[in-house]
C-alpha cells in the first residue's frame, strides 16, 4: 500500500522555494567572495616573492622613514653598513616550529648608520645555550659591518603573548620602537631588518624570515559551492518525492 503524503500547499512549497533561493544565493556570494580573495593572495605572494628575491636596494633614507607604509616596505630586500652596538643586544624569544627546530631567540641589535641614526637589525637565531654574548662569537665591535636583509613592520601583539622583559633584555615580539625606547635611541628606524644568511662573518645566524601566506581560499570556497549545491539538491529531491501532494 503507497504511503499517503500529507498535502503541501503551493504558497507553503513557493515560500520555501525562496528560502532555499535565499540560501543557495548566499553560499554562492560566499563561494565567489572566497575567488577574489584566493586572487588577492595570491598577488600579494607573488609581491613578496618578488621584493624578497630581488637585489638589494639602498635603505631608505632617514628623512623618509616618517612617511614609509608597512605595506610599502614589508620585505623590501635592502643594503647598508652600520656599526652594531653590541651592548644594546635584545633578545626576541621563539618557540620550536616551523623552520626553527628547538627554542631560542632571535638577536636583535641596534646598527648605527654614518649619519647617527640606528635601526634595528635582527642578526639571526641562537639557541637556548647561546642566549649569553659570551657563548657565541660576536663580530668586532666598533667597526663597519655590510648588511643586507629584508625591511620588517613592527610584529603585533595578541591576548596570549607574554609579558616582556626589559630589564633582561627578553622580549616576545619584534617591536623597534619598544627596543629602541630601552636602549633611548632617539633616531631609530620605525622598521626592523631581518638579516640575509651569513651576512654576517661571526655571531648569530641570518635568514630566519620565513615567507609563508596561509591560502586556503580555494578549499573555502569549493566547501561553500559544495553547501549550495547540496540544499539545492536536497530541494530537488524533498520537491520529486512529494510531487503529488503539491496542491
Amino acid at each position: 500500500m503507497t504511503e499517503q503524503r500529507p498535502p503541501i500547499g503551493r504558497r507553503s512549497l513557493a515560500f520555501a522555494a525562496a528560502a532555499t533561493l535565499a540560501a543557495c544565493a548566499l553560499l554562492v556570494g560566499l563561494g565567489l567572495w572566497q575567488l577574489q580573495r584566493l586572487a588577492w593572495k595570491e598577488e600579494l605572494i607573488a609581491k613578496v616573492a618578488a621584493r624578497a628575491g630581488a637585489a638589494p636596494a639602498p635603505l631608505p633614507p632617514e628623512s623618509d622613514w616618517a612617511t614609509l607604509k608597512p605595506e610599502d616596505y614589508e620585505y623590501r630586500h635592502v643594503r647598508f653598513e652600520g656599526v652594531y652596538e653590541l651592548d644594546k643586544e635584545a633578545l626576541v624569544f621563539r618557540a620550536a616550529g616551523g623552520a626553527l627546530r628547538q627554542p631560542g631567540y632571535f638577536v636583535l641589535t641596534p646598527a648605527r648608520l654614518a649619519s647617527g641614526a640606528a635601526v634595528i637589525v635582527n642578526r639571526g637565531f641562537v639557541p637556548l645555550a647561546q642566549r649569553d654574548r659570551a657563548a657565541r662569537p660576536e663580530p668586532a665591535s666598533g667597526s663597519p659591518q655590510p648588511v643586507t636583509g629584508l625591511m620588517r613592520q613592527p610584529e603585533p601583539r595578541n591576548l596570549f603573548t607574554p609579558a616582556d622583559d626589559p630589564a633582561r633584555g627578553e622580549y616576545f615580539t619584534r617591536d623597534p620602537a619598544l627596543i629602541a625606547a630601552r636602549f633611548g635611541l632617539t633616531r631609530a628606524a620605525p622598521f626592523s631588518i631581518d638579516a640575509d644568511r651569513g651576512g654576517a662573518a661571526s655571531g648569530p645566524e641570518g635568514g630566519a624570515t620565513e615567507i609563508a601566506f596561509p591560502n586556503n581560499h580555494l578549499s573555502y570556497a569549493l566547501t561553500w559551492f559544495g553547501l549550495a549545491l547540496g540544499l539545492a539538491g536536497v530541494f530537488a529531491v524533498f520537491v520529486w518525492q512529494n510531487r503529488r501532494a503539491i496542491r
